[in-house]
């Protein structure tokens, strides 16, 4: 007989091991049905003998994508406005965007988060951007979990479940999502597009960058821009990008025909600079010359007739902050004429890019089984070119303010390789209509209202039709999942996953007039915040306006407005007065939301928060760098930073024995700032481009000889502040052989994404003497940069910073 304990133990064990095998069997299900990435290996079910002759293999197991599960191509355009594209009003025509929009449906209340990253992060992990990290570009990150600029392992991109899930990814053109500290060969690379669920990536890593001459990455690898022969001059990024998206899907469809792609294709465009070749600028010589106020208003006008905007939308008036159009001299009204040309002929470059590979779809015969949402903006048209325009918006960005007769010198380079070039505010405005305001500006639709052209054949019930549910940019991962049948899995590659926070819009696309299902989406960036709530919208423009990028302003000082937004598309009757307590109802909201996703707390400020301090470096500290032959295509914020301080180049170099030694020893920076040294007609030359405007040259008096020669440029710091000169000596082999000054230098960065290179100079060029690379003939053994401590003092820099301060808001 058995004692009562031992029945009890023993069915206390086989209680547990029924609930572990439950567990167990739950576990594999769940890990079997998607849900659980990656899934599981297959048991063996083949046999094992002695040898081969006594045994029987098991078919090795591949990953099918779901039956019927469609390509997928996803093209995200940059800083685009919602009156800036000809298919939704605008004067620049977008023929191809024209074409979708009438093979499938168009969403006329689709939001964005208002900036760049931000929007990018969001969309592709179906979360909102504080969640993911992204509260603010990766340049400003800090350390609150809604800003590191660090989107977490446990937000996995929707990429990365469709590939394990049987489908070829691919990334190209613009990422601007990894933390600015993990861009140089030292990485990590696990927020790199190669580990977030690409297995292809071709573009750049940076907030913008130069059409002419990128700094571009295969995957990790540098690599620069291959120009067709004879297409010198007539080839930018726009180009290159089509060409490899082009050649992806042909590649992709030989091998695999019958296996499903998703191609992410988001161009630099139309971002500043806006480069363009001269015979798109041709097309729209002159056609810009009535001026934004009056190109508002016939925007308008097209709008309400192609119905795009409900009938009764008032056109919202010009901010006071911007000037009119007649108030403007001819000669700054020259200007501007021009650099919206500029702006209207990225914009039809592109469309016309984006064309070619719908055309590439067509040839394949795979449209038909290709669903591609084409989003018009990652926010509204941008605000940050100043009030005058910027043939090098980096100037401005170092509060430096181009005077107007200077880019009047310039005007036929802009959209060149030699410019850098922006809009003013005044066309940024125009681009947003009917909205208030623009990119920065989450308060308001211009913006975040970024329509969003939908096509799929066989899965739209109105080719040509229009939707009006209110959906925001978090809504795409969910909506592409369930087009390919792919379920959101809970954990991804061992981690947890957050929940994805968007809803699929797949609801609307056969039901025009299908019940609304977002019913509440925040909005913040950067102070500017609003609250959305089934037909209702509360906002808050904070103070600093988007074109100045110092400063503060005090949050308790804040007014809110209230739209109803089932009465007023555009946002023109504030109703705050007449309805409070659904104000005070949509405010609370917000303070929920915000603590829910963490946006808070709130911070208004925007090249303050470039500080490094504020993150990791790889420089931090060291004023010592010994570059090895070979270093290149260093971010300029991993590399030795010379500004504000007196500094020493030391450059080891072996001439080659013949031939001419000419070529750049070590350079940082390019068309829009930097310094370079080089070799011309075999003399050593420091040149320093102080944004554009002024090119100082120090040129030796002496040549290398062949074989061993060592260079050392000293450059003596002025002090007293940010951005002053200094006086630049060079020695060749310990013997004085050249003097000069440079007047004034770059205080702050030298450009978004230009890179420091020993025997060369990538991208663009830093000089007016040599096309890049401009490489070295020998050898560059080692570059030596030797760092003082820079000479400010706070008092200092605290006048400097209040000076550029009041300069940016003099602009008003």
């Amino acid at each position: 007989m058995r004692k009562p304990g031992l029945v009890l133990f023993l069915l206390f064990t086989t209680l547990a091991s029924m609930v572990i095998s439950c567990k167990q069997n739950s576990q594999t299900n769940e890990a079997q049905d998607g849900s659980v990435l990656p899934k599981p290996q297959p048991e063996f079910k083949g046999t094992i003998g002695a040898t081969y002759k006594d045994s029987r293999p098991d078919k090795i197991a591949v990953v099918n994508p779901p039956k019927g599960a469609p390509n997928v191509l996803m093209i995200l355009i940059d800083d685009s406005g919602f009156g800036q594209w000809g298919t939704f009003g605008g004067q620049t025509p977008t023929p191809n965007l024209d074409r979708l929009a009438k093979s499938g449906i168009s969403y006329l209340r689709f939001h964005t988060t208002a900036l760049c990253s931000p929007t990018r992060a969001a969309l592709l992990t179906g979360r909102n951007h504080h969640s993911v990290g992204m509260g603010v570009i990766t340049e400003m990150a800090d350390g609150y979990p809604g800003y590191s600029g660090q989107i977490p392992k446990t937000a996995a991109m929707f990429p990365e479940v469709l590939r394990q899930n049987g489908y070829n990814t691919a990334y190209i053109g613009k990422n601007h999502q990894i933390a600015s500290w993990e861009t140089s060969i030292a990485g990590p690379f696990d927020r790199w597009p190669s580990l977030q669920g690409f297995e292809h990536f071709y573009g750049f890593i940076g907030g913008e960058t130069n059409q002419w001459h990128p700094p571009l990455y295969r995957d990790t690898t540098p690599v620069e821009m291959e120009i067709p022969r004879g297409r010198e001059g007539h080839y930018t990024l726009n180009d290159s990008l089509a060409d490899e998206a082009i050649s992806y899907i042909h590649n992709q469809k030989s091998v695999t025909p019958d296996r499903p792609f998703f191609v992410y294709y988001a161009p630099g465009a139309t971002h500043a600079p806006h480069h363009v070749p001269k015979e798109w600028m041709d097309k729209f010589k002159g056609q810009f010359d009535q001026g934004w106020d009056r190109y508002r208003e016939e925007t308008y006008q097209r709008q309400l007739k192609l119905g795009v905007i409900p009938s009764g939308t008032k056109l919202t008036p010009r901010p006071a902050e911007i000037p009119a159009w007649d108030s403007l001299p001819p000669e700054r009204k020259r200007v501007a004429a021009r650099l919206m040309e500029a702006f209207a002929a990225y914009t039809a470059q592109t469309d016309y890019e984006v064309g070619r590979i719908l055309d590439a779809l067509d040839e394949m015969d795979v449209t038909k089984d290709t669903l591609i949402l084409w989003e018009i903006g990652d926010n509204g048209s941008s605000m940050e070119g100043t009030l005058n325009g910027a043939y090098n918006e980096f100037a401005s960005m170092g509060g430096v303010e181009e005077d107007p007769a200077y880019i009047l010198k310039n005007i036929d380079e802009i959209g060149g390789p030699n410019s850098y070039n922006h809009i003013p505010v005044g066309w940024a405005w125009a681009a947003n209509t009917p909205f208030q305001w623009g990119k920065q500006v989450a308060s308001h639709f211009g913006g975040t209202r970024n329509p969003l052209v939908v096509s799929w054949p066989g899965h739209i019930s109105d080719p040509g039709g229009k939707r009006m549910q209110f959906h925001h940019v978090i809504d795409i991962a969910p909506t592409i999942l369930e087009a390919a049948g792919v379920q959101q899995p809970t954990e991804v590659n061992g981690v947890k996953q957050k929940p994805i926070e968007g809803i699929s819009m797949l609801y609307s696309f056969k039901e025009a007039n299908a019940a609304e299902q977002r019913h509440i989406q925040y909005f913040e960036m950067v102070g500017n915040r609003a609250l959305y709530k089934d037909g209702w919208i509360a906002v808050c423009r904070h103070g600093r306006l988007p074109w100045v990028t110092l400063g503060s302003v005090d949050f308790d000082k804040d007014t809110w407005e209230l739209y109803d937004l089932t009465k007023d598309y555009s946002e023109s009757n504030n109703v705050a007065a007449q309805y409070p307590d659904k104000l005070k109802e949509l405010q609370a909201d917000f303070t929920t939301e915000a603590k829910k996703y963490n946006v808070l707390p709130l911070d208004d400020r925007f090249a303050e928060r470039a500080d490094v301090s504020l993150r990791p470096s790889l420089i931090a500290g060291r004023t010592k760098f010994l570059y090895y032959s070979g270093a290149a295509h260093i971010p300029e914020n991993s590399s030795a930073n010379t500004k504000n301080a007196s500094h020493t180049i030391t450059a080891t170099i072996d001439a080659p024995k013949t031939g001419a030694p000419d070529g750049v020893v070590c350079a940082v920076g390019g068309t829009s700032g930097g310094w370079t040294l080089y070799i011309k007609h075999g003399k050593p030359t420091y040149e320093y481009n102080w944004y554009t405007q002024q090119h100082y040259k120090i040129a030796s008096s002496a040549s290398v000889t062949p074989g061993k020669n060592v260079i050392k440029v000293d450059f003596k710091y002025d002090g007293g502040g940010l951005g002053k000169g200094g006086l630049v000596t060079i020695y060749l082999n310990d013997k004085k052989v050249g003097e000069g000054r440079v007047d004034k230098t770059e205080w702050a960065v030298f450009s978004a994404d230009e890179t420091f290179d020993t025997g060369m100079d990538s991208a663009s060029p830093v000089s007016t003497d040599y096309q890049s690379p401009f490489r070295f003939p020998g050898i560059v053994n080692k570059v030596e940069i030797d760092i003082a401590s820079a000479d400010l003092s706070l008092v200092d820099q605290k006048k400097v910073e209040v000076a550029m301060l009041q300069a940016l808001l003099n602009r008003q």
